[in-house]
């Protein structure tokens, strides 16, 4: 569906390395600066256990799970909003992203060299936003311009548009990263409109290590990405990454003797679906157990649609069951004898979870 979470932050933070953790590849991740050029993409199926549950209850010839698309983008540095390293071709890319996670280095490990010579996580934070800040002034600065020359003819979308940009330009140059939530719902639809950087909902990922230091690099970036109204992952990433390199048996036994359950990077994967506004409903038969992604808000026919267009634009209805319930209830048949399989209309909002047959007719 187009969904992108960009990997973001300084240079040698880790990005490469997670990136190559949880979509398996090997992309270089060495230790100099803007050792990733071009962005790389991955696809990475999201990890849900209810596909497996679905499976032993349904024993499908196929298990096919929702993805992700994640990017990894090369570090920004200071100046990236004046073209400093490949600063203006990299807020580019972070642009077409729907989402950001943002690594911050919080180990201290004088190998690996640090852009600004040392570990600061509120400073390496404050370094990526303002220049996500920049960019966006200017650009909002630009199309203030072009509305201004246009405020003669009377037409009333430019001047919503001209009132909107220069709230959008006041809180920018406060330093503010844009909350699109502190706007009216008619203003929140225009502002996704300008694809603002600074916009971009953003979730952190600690890169740790075990060291006290570490732990307190930690914390100060909680207490940072709570000022922001956001939230942290923690990840040793070199361990992630080794991690994520095992057969599935012998990762088991390497998380077992590490006291976790899953790798931390299941997390971060759900972290920026759930962050993209996305959810999963499924269809399960014989042929094929399958997890669809949805955007919050999705009525039942354009739930359909994704599957094909056909099915939406010939909705009748759509059999649905709640997934605790098809568990539960061992199956379809169980759910229809217990009453927990519902025929819901157009207007149904479809639910995480939602195990569902459509009705069409075209």
């Amino acid at each position: 569906m187009g969904f992108k979470c960009g990997i973001i932050g300084l240079p040698n933070v880790g990005k490469s390395t997670l990136f190559n953790a949880l979509t398996k590849s090997e992309i270089p991740a060495e230790n100099f600066p803007f050792c990733t050029i071009d962005p790389n993409v991955g696809i990475v199926p999201l990890p849900d256990k209810r596909l497996d549950e679905l499976n032993k209850i349904v024993s499908s010839e196929k298990i096919i799970p929702a993805v992700l698309d994640l990017v990894d983008i090369a570090g920004l540095v200071k100046g990236a909003s004046d073209g400093e390293g490949l600063g203006n071709s990299f807020l580019s890319n972070i642009r077409e992203m729907s989402a950001l996670a943002h690594v911050v280095r919080c180990f201290e490990d004088e190998n690996i060299t640090h852009v600004d010579g040392s570990v600061n996580p509120r400073r390496d934070v404050e370094v990526i936003n303002l220049e996500l800040i920049l960019a966006d002034l200017e650009s909002v600065t630009k199309r203030i311009d072009r509305c201004e020359k246009l405020l003669k003819t009377n037409d009333k979308e430019n001047k919503i548009h001209y009132d909107l940009l220069n709230k959008l330009k006041n809180d920018l140059e406060l330093g503010k990263l844009i909350n699109i939530n502190n706007y009216e719902v008619n203003e929140q639809k225009i502002i996704k409109q300008f694809q603002l950087l600074s916009a971009k909902p953003t979730f952190y990922i600690a890169n740790i290590d075990d060291s006290n230091q570490s732990t307190q690099n930690l914390n100060d970036l909680k207490k940072i990405a709570d000022e922001l109204g956001s939230s942290v992952i923690a990840a040793s990433i070199k361990i992630e990454q080794e991690i994520s390199l095992l057969k599935e048996d012998e990762k088991l036994e390497y998380l077992e003797l590490l006291g976790m359950d899953e790798p931390v990077l299941n997390k971060v994967i759900f972290e920026g679906y759930n962050l993209l506004g996305l959810k999963t409903y499924f269809t399960a038969g014989p042929k094929e157990i399958r997890a669809w992604t949805i955007r919050d808000g999705f009525t039942a026919p354009n739930a359909a649609g994704v599957i094909h267009t056909d099915f939406e634009r010939g909705f009748i209805k759509a059999e649905v069951i709640d997934y605790k319930d098809f568990i539960d209830c061992g199956g379809e048949l169980g759910a229809k004898e217990k009453g927990k399989l519902r025929l819901e209309g157009r207007d149904y909002l479809v639910k995480d979870g939602d195990v569902i047959h459509f009705k069409f007719n075209v």
